[in-house]
């Protein structure tokens, strides 16, 4: 594990960019193409801004993306793939784009798909309750499914209203089609990019302890090729001698 401390998000959003863009470049050097998983949301919005003006070539590019709510239109403030259009897709020439649709009918198709070919790098944030993707806690460390249909616990919903998604907690959607813990960790690399003082919490309790289904995040510190990109906000309640990397596995911090 590696964890990549930068002073702000913005300079955060340009060191997990160059890092990024250098692991597609090697994927596309040693196999002629490269497939990703994106993350949506508030705290991904600089690295994504920063993502799309590096010098990868996007046409060997293919994207897979990690959750989409229940019967939300498309149409909706909040709709990740809306998101994803609108700030990625649409912005670079990718090779092709693979969207969850937010309904159950979509899970077979995008599984096929996704299992095709390993995914070589996802991107993958850590929302406040330490949930990855929109697996909350408890979440399911036993399916080998590649997405399921989730419930959408309480301070998720709270997160999506402060976040400026949705007006109120009720508007929230009860339900996600969502990549499953075991998929994610599937990927030959993760990067996680977590920004913001509203995240600290959740840093702090994912490097803390070991590997629960109480606090999701923990699972991606016994990854062979994880690296979690903080800002000194979101990093700031961590005591380093207090981070607990995984059994058989190392950690180090490096200041940007």
């Amino acid at each position: 594990m590696k964890i990549i401390v930068s002073k702000d998000a913005k300079e955060l959003g340009k060191n997990a960019a160059d890092f990024v863009a250098e692991k597609i470049n090697a994927a596309i050097a040693d196999h002629g193409s490269c497939r990703i998983v994106l993350s949506t949301g508030a705290s991904q919005l600089t690295t994504i801004e920063e993502l799309i003006t590096r010098d990868v070539d996007w046409t060997k590019v293919e994207m897979f993306h990690l959750d989409e709510y229940v019967d939300l239109p498309e149409t909706h403030v909040a709709s990740f793939r809306k998101y994803l259009k609108e700030r990625f897709i649409s912005k670079v020439p990718l090779k092709a784009a693979h969207l969850v649709d937010g309904t159950p009918e979509c899970i077979d198709s995008l599984t096929e798909e996704l299992r095709s070919a390993p995914v070589d790098v996802g991107l993958i944030g850590i929302g406040e309750n330490a949930h990855i993707a929109f697996n909350d806690p408890p979440a399911d460390f036993d399916t080998t499914d590649a997405y399921i249909i989730v419930n959408l616990n309480d301070t998720c919903k709270r997160q999506q209203v402060r976040e400026g998604w949705f007006a109120t907690v009720d508007d929230v959607p009860r339900q996600a089609v969502s990549m499953t813990v075991y998929q994610i960790l599937k990927c030959r690399a993760i990067v996680s990019i977590v920004p913001y003082a509203v995240k600290a919490d959740a840093v702090q309790k994912a490097l803390y302890n070991d590997a629960t289904n109480l606090i999701p995040a923990t699972v991606m510190k016994a990854h062979d090729d994880f690296t979690l990109f903080v800002d000194e906000d979101s990093f700031g309640k961590v005591e380093e001698d207090k981070i607990r990397p995984a059994e058989g596995h190392s950690c180090t911090i490096e200041r940007k």
